[in-house]
């Protein structure tokens, strides 16, 4: 049984995952190393890293908004980004391809909800593609709506859960 551990990202974590960033989502959808690292220093507490054995295999990253705008590209690199707002908007869900089907990335949204809770947060928003949405239905998110946004040039789907 491969042992598991959770914990905030660090900054030398910001290659690694960016590494599984361009490996698990297409083109433009990927975030640069350049918005993973800023991620990282300006709100390590909303980035959670997932290890297996000691290795870097997925992480979950967000911001926290007064008034969330899914569309708002500029947030993806935390412009607006406030630590004590109430709503929580996350930006990238990713386990390495090589690591996928295991359930990690459940392992990682269940702790991510459960850490947002801890800090008080109200609300956790997210975008995901069409054949997602059915997954974060039966992880208690509810759908708000098509998105504005097309991020990487796909069509992407409004999610919410209260907490």
């Amino acid at each position: 049984m491969p042992a598991l551990t959770l914990r905030n990202a660090i900054p030398a974590d910001a290659t690694r995952c960016y590494e599984i960033e361009i490996s698990a989502y297409e083109g433009d959808e990927a975030a640069t190393l350049e918005k993973i690292t800023t991620r990282i220093a300006l709100y390590p507490q909303g980035f959670l890293i997932l290890e297996v054995d000691g290795q870097v295999v997925g992480f979950i990253n967000g911001g926290c908004a007064h008034d969330v705008v899914m569309s708002d590209e500029a947030f993806k690199e935390l412009v607006g980004h406030a630590a004590d707002a109430p709503n929580v908007v996350i930006m990238s869900v990713v386990v390495d391809p090589a690591h996928q089907g295991k359930g990690y990335a459940t392992q990682l949204m269940t702790a991510f909800v459960q850490r947002m809770r801890g800090m008080g947060k109200e609300t956790i928003h997210l975008m995901c593609k069409e054949q997602h949405v059915p997954l974060y239905t039966r992880m208690g998110y509810q759908y708000v709506q098509p998105s504005a946004s097309d991020h990487g040039g796909m069509a992407w789907h409004e999610m919410v859960m209260t907490l």
